[in-house]
């Protein structure tokens, strides 16, 4: 019986061994869109009016890590894989930490869109997880080829209800979701062994949700290193899943000790925006998220995302720079802390 119960706490430590040892608290954004940007004319400065590159820009701005999502085939070449490869580069250069957000479509995934790759439309199941993994590792081939190592891949974007619908929606198909998410966990672990995969949903608030995915994937074999989270104040009040900014907020990190404490894994909020008409509201909530994720989560949050705050106010409404590319007091929130 002794035996039994130390195997079965050793098994429990080693659950999600990824990641538990790096204690640094992490401030990054995504900035997929930048080269995109850059095409159409687009010029990125600092506070005192000196241009910048992008990615240069965030690290003078008090940021260390950088992520960059990964389309299959898209159309226009952006969000391809030599696109996210562009940018790996700068970030590299930059001294600067990477998230490779794996979307395992042509164009965007979230929780209403899971759309299956035009080339991988008419794969079986057995098929799809070839294919999953296949272009994990081409990707992350293409990295490491380049010299350039990810600390954390996500495997799906905001998979609150699976991605590659059908087959891998998660309220019809949990155990055909948790093995696609196994397929590309281990196809991330072929090439980089000693990085973190993360499975990412949107609603960082909803417990009830996190419970739901993750007690699913468990259920099914389903693996992950790390949990992410979105957490959009703007966006949950609009869609009445809260009253305000500070319920939104408040849950999210109850949530995240719930999780972390339960699955045994760290936590990290992978995605956040606030209003950029609204620049000193933002900063205010922005500088609170992160103080309470480093501060008031045991440890166990290792970092805060901003999603695209370069990009021109209109029509993303929940970037943190100017029309004509200054970053406005919302970054501050990242400098401050």
């Amino acid at each position: 019986m002794k035996k039994i119960i130390y195997l079965a706490w050793m098994a429990l430590c080693s659950f999600h061994a990824y990641g538990q040892t790096d204690t640094t608290f992490y401030k990054g954004a995504d900035i997929s869109w930048t080269t995109q940007l850059e095409a159409e004319g687009h010029r990125f400065y600092n506070q005192k009016g000196e241009e910048r590159e992008c990615t240069a820009l965030m690290k003078e701005l008090g940021l260390n890590a950088i992520r960059l999502r990964v389309w299959v085939d898209p159309e226009d070449g952006w969000s391809s894989k030599e696109d996210m490869l562009t940018l790996a580069k700068r970030a590299q250069a930059n001294d600067m930490e990477l998230m490779v957000d794996f979307h395992y479509s042509d164009v965007w995934a979230d929780p209403a869109h899971q759309t299956i790759p035009r080339a991988w439309q008419n794969l079986s199941f057995e098929d799809l997880k070839v294919a999953v993994a296949t272009h994990t590792r081409d990707v992350l081939l293409l990295l490491k080829n380049s010299g350039i190592k990810p600390r954390w891949v996500q495997v799906g974007n905001e998979t609150s209800d699976g991605f590659l619908w059908e087959v891998g929606r998660a309220s019809t198909n949990m155990p055909q979701y948790a093995a696609l998410t196994t397929a590309g966990y281990d196809a991330v672990k072929d090439i980089f062994p000693e990085t973190t995969v993360i499975v990412h949903l949107d609603n960082g608030f909803n417990n009830e949700l996190y419970n739901y995915i993750f007690d699913g994937l468990k259920a099914n074999g389903g693996k992950w290193d790390m949990i992410g989270m979105s957490l959009y104040p703007y966006w949950s009040i609009m869609y009445k899943h809260v009253k305000n900014a500070d319920e939104a907020i408040t849950r999210c990190m109850d949530n995240i000790r719930r999780m972390s404490r339960k699955y045994n894994c760290p936590v990290m909020i992978v995605e956040t925006g606030m209003e950029s008409a609204k620049p000193e509201e933002g900063k205010a909530q922005l500088t609170r998220i992160i103080r309470q994720a480093r501060m008031e989560t045991e440890g166990k949050c290792r970092g805060v995302f901003y999603w695209e705050p370069e990009c021109k106010p209109t029509p993303y409404v929940l970037g943190a720079f100017t029309a004509d590319g200054h970053p406005t007091a919302i970054m501050e929130a990242f400098t401050e802390n």
